[in-house]
């Protein structure tokens, strides 16, 4: 079996692409005689202890990402180059490395440009996305294959980054579907988390680092739906980052914390999907979604952006739950109330795409990517 490195921050089943790492490099260590490097930070237990699995560590010095990523980028670059040349694979995660090998795009930099609040967080942001649209046009445009996780990825790295369309190929996320299915417990999991099983749950997932999920517009729609006479639904927020302490102040003068509940990080996602009557998601950029995708897969109805990559598989049924402006929170108050009259047929359509999701695996996905990268 020739080797394959690997290189990307975490190789954990917690959310996003760390997700998607975990399962390729699960499905490459399983096959026979493996041999796997992973460069990371932090790698999960049970895959670290893999046969054929060779874990290289590299410090995230005080826990801070923009002083780890440059040493996982050196560490790499050094063992990526013996392991092309005993004529093995090296996958990259965009431009952390620039190994000439396989590319696989979670996030195209040159498609969307960061705002935050605050002019010390907002000056961060800007620098880190400067750093990273220059690291990325380099590795893309050298890499041997470009490995994109929907349509509209591809499109980004082909029309934003020059990457040469023959180089380019699109493979759609999986899903553990043991994890993410549909209960049938809501009642029960609202009961658990201390809601009343008869008030509708909408939640929201993603990071609070700045206004890319479009937490913002959500934030503004509720306020305006919550004026209505008989709308009964809460809003469960999970996700932390710099402007959380910003939200949960605003929060708590502006008389929505009956309404709204900021959660914070929280590693039971699971158990909010279970219990959630809906998910918004009304990012202004998302190369896919997996949260949207999770969420789907449990049976969960979904408001989420035209433009997210998840969107185009989207089947017509579910259409009207498609924001185009995500900007405006008086179209996802129109889309909120519209879900809240009709959920239980959203309910039952949503269903039935979930079933077509959970189709395919993780291992279905890894194994696209690895044909593609051995052919």
């Amino acid at each position: 079996m020739m080797p394959w490195l690997l290189a990307s921050g975490d190789f954990v089943p917690s959310g996003g692409m760390d997700t998607a790492n975990h399962a390729f490099a699960s499905y490459l260590a399983r096959r026979a005689h493996a041999d796997v490097h992973l460069v990371a930070h932090r790698v999960a237990p049970e895959l670290a202890a893999s046969p054929g699995v060779h874990v290289h560590h590299v410090p995230r010095p005080f826990g801070f990402h923009s002083l780890g990523e440059p040493l996982l980028t050196s560490v790499a670059a050094r063992r990526s180059r013996d392991v092309l040349r005993s004529g093995g694979h090296v996958l990259a995660n965009g431009g952390n490395v620039n190994a000439g090998d396989v590319t696989w795009t979670h996030y195209v930099h040159a498609a969307y440009k960061p705002a935050a609040a605050g002019i010390v967080n907002a000056a961060l942001v800007a620098a880190r996305h400067r750093k990273y649209v220059a690291a990325e046009r380099v590795a893309l445009t050298e890499a041997r294959l470009v490995l994109c996780n929907s349509d509209r990825t591809l499109r980004d790295v082909v029309e934003r980054v020059g990457v040469d369309p023959r180089r380019a190929r699109r493979v759609y996320y999986g899903v553990d579907a043991t994890r993410f299915r549909d209960r049938n417990d809501q009642a029960t999991a609202k009961a658990r988390l201390g809601h009343d099983p008869h008030t509708p749950i909408v939640l929201f997932v993603g990071a609070l680092g700045d206004r890319r999920k479009g937490f913002d517009t959500v934030f503004d729609a509720w306020h305006s739906v919550c004026r209505l006479t008989g709308w009964d639904a809460k809003l469960l927020v999970a996700g932390s980052g710099a402007e959380l302490p910003r939200w949960r102040a605003r929060v708590s003068t502006n008389g929505a914390a009956e309404r709204i509940t900021l959660l914070g990080y929280r590693s039971d996602v699971v158990d909010l999907m279970t219990a959630a009557d809906l998910l918004v998601h009304p990012a202004r950029y998302e190369a896919y979604g997996l949260a949207v995708h999770e969420a789907l897969c449990c049976g969960v109805p979904v408001i989420v952006s035209s433009a997210a990559g998840i969107a185009e598989r989207m089947p017509a049924n579910l259409a009207d739950l498609l924001i185009d402006d995500v900007d405006s929170a008086d179209d996802l108050a129109a889309r909120l109330l519209r879900w809240r009259e009709r959920a239980g047929e959203f309910r039952e359509r949503t269903r039935s795409f979930g079933d077509v999701l959970r189709a395919r695996s993780w291992d279905d996905m890894s194994r696209e990517m690895a044909d593609m990268a051995e052919s």
